[in-house]
């Protein structure tokens, strides 16, 4: 499928000045590319590259206007009003997406039209005549700290790879970060006298987080083994010593490990301890989150610790703690007993 130069250049625009993740990036860009494909084949007619080049030129320049050879798509998706989305929303409608994939594919119509009519490419922003259907919430999943130290408990401390894979999955479970951020963290980004750590999150937006003491024990001895590794001692003292940064996990290569390197390590232990196959790396950030309330943290704090924007992400988190907060009336409110 032909790339359009107006969706091209949303693209920059989601990575350069929104900062999008790649993921997130990707996935706008495979629903811009699925809008597209269904109205050419509305039209039935092919993409004629240059002409829609010209086409995307003209929306800003007007003596790029005369250039343009008949009607293009890049002139029907900028002029496109609220009934021909209503009608591509039909066909997706069609296709048994869960109500979450359809939210996504809206959001990215919502997001591409609100920078196409700031910008002066699209005529109207015909997503503001668009409803997103409201979607039944998901509440996280965690599971019980007895679990989580069986996790804990399952990686061999004999060599690096296995104290790399205990101060990892401490690292997660201490801090609650996102596995993006996991393996994003490079040794200057600990703070090990003060107990805590740099994180890039998403949006490049950067926070401290505090570091418990088992994950500093953890990390430590990770790193002792490392640096005297025959194999990744001399690998970890030349980057030490450069101007490059130095990931703090590393995959058997020397390199930096990949978030889906951190999914099979996971996957792993899980099976080696039997525990739910469907526990994922975000299942210990729910998992941090739940215990802490659980345990009598404020929300805000919780909020700020897991780099949520908005405190309404993070009040999902509180249903899992009604019991407690049951309990904890029940105890204290001199008329909660029942008659």
């Amino acid at each position: 499928m032909t790339t359009l130069p107006i969706t091209q250049s949303f693209a920059s625009y989601l990575t350069d000045e929104r900062h999008f993740s790649p993921y997130t990036a990707r996935c706008y860009g495979a629903d811009l590319r699925q809008f597209i494909e269904y109205l050419v084949d509305e039209a039935g007619q092919p993409i004629d590259q240059a002409n829609e080049e010209l086409a995307f030129k003209a929306r800003t320049d007007s003596n790029a206007i005369q250039m343009v050879k008949g009607s293009t798509l890049t002139q029907t998706i900028c002029e496109a009003d609220a009934d021909l989305i209503r009608a591509y929303l039909g066909f997706l409608g069609e296709q048994n997406y869960s109500p979450a994939t359809m939210a996504r594919k809206i959001a990215t119509l919502r997001s591409f039209y609100k920078w196409g009519h700031r910008n002066g490419f699209a005529t109207i922003n015909p997503m503001t005549l668009i409803r997103t259907p409201r979607q039944s919430k998901r509440l996280p999943k965690a599971i019980t700290v007895e679990q989580v130290e069986r996790l804990l408990s399952a990686p061999t401390e004999h060599d690096v790879l296995g104290r790399r894979d205990r101060a990892m999955l401490e690292t997660l479970y201490s801090t609650g970060i996102r596995v993006s951020e996991l393996v994003g963290i490079n040794y200057n980004d600990m703070d090990i006298e003060n107990e805590a750590m740099h994180v890039r999150g998403k949006g490049r937006k950067e926070r401290i987080v505090p570091l418990g003491s088992h994950a500093i024990r953890a990390i430590a001895r990770y790193v002792e083994l490392l640096a005297s590794d025959p194999k990744f001692g001399p690998i970890w003292a030349n980057r030490a010593n450069g101007d490059q940064p130095l990931p703090l996990f590393l995959n058997k290569h020397g390199k930096g490990l990949s978030s889906r390197s951190v999914r099979r390590k996971l996957d792993k232990y899980l099976g080696m301890v039997g525990l739910d196959s469907s526990i994922s790396p975000h299942t210990l950030r729910h998992s941090f989150a739940t215990h802490l309330l659980e345990n009598g943290a404020d929300l805000r704090s919780v909020q700020e610790l897991l780099g949520h924007q908005s405190l309404s992400t993070t009040q999902v988190y509180t249903h899992l703690s009604t019991s407690r907060v049951e309990e904890a009336y029940n105890n204290a409110h001199p008329r909660a007993e029942a008659g």
